[in-house]
């Protein structure tokens, strides 16, 4: 039986969701964009477990107030492996810089999948975690976030990007 620990928390004036496997966090999203954990975890069962989860919130509130820039616990990817690979990229992209998924594509060798690579980018379900944040389109410009782009704008601003 494959197990899914989850928690909320406020960090500002939001509420997240934490959910964790055994192996480490699994999901971290906004409350209100209302995700069906079903949706990232079939076969799953789901389990509200504070203290399970707990060590995964205060890296995250050190984030939103810019006394943590990395977060040092282990994350369990459950995707395709194409999206496991375009996740991992993009754990690789370090704070305050930003990439297009042009870019992006070409870091893992398939420069002609953009489409493909910013869906997989769409389904990363660890939000700021894997920094999904940090894709830009071609020219630059803020794109699709499932966070919200005014989320996404305020995340840039913290790791020291502006946009109009």
């Amino acid at each position: 039986m494959k197990r899914l620990y989850t928690t909320t928390a406020t960090i500002g004036e939001e509420e997240y969701i934490f959910a964790a496997t055994d192996k480490g966090l699994a999901y971290f999203d906004l409350v209100a964009n209302n995700e069906d954990l079903a949706k990232f975890f079939k076969g799953y069962d789901v389990f509200v477990d504070d203290q399970k989860v707990a060590m995964y919130v205060q890296p995250l509130k050190d984030y939103f107030t810019q006394t943590g820039t990395t977060f040092s616990f282990p994350v369990d990817l459950i995707g395709t492996d194409f999206q496991k690979q375009v996740w991992q990229e993009l754990h690789k992209i370090p704070y305050g810089t930003t990439i297009t998924y042009s870019a992006l594509a070409e870091k893992i060798g398939r420069p002609t999948a953009v489409r493909a690579v910013a869906n997989a980018v769409g389904r990363n379900p660890l939000l700021i975690v894997v920094p999904c944040h940090r894709v830009l389109g071609k020219d630059g410009s803020l794109t699709g976030f499932r966070g919200g782009l005014l989320l996404k704008r305020r995340l840039l601003a913290i790791e020291g990007h502006t946009y109009s």
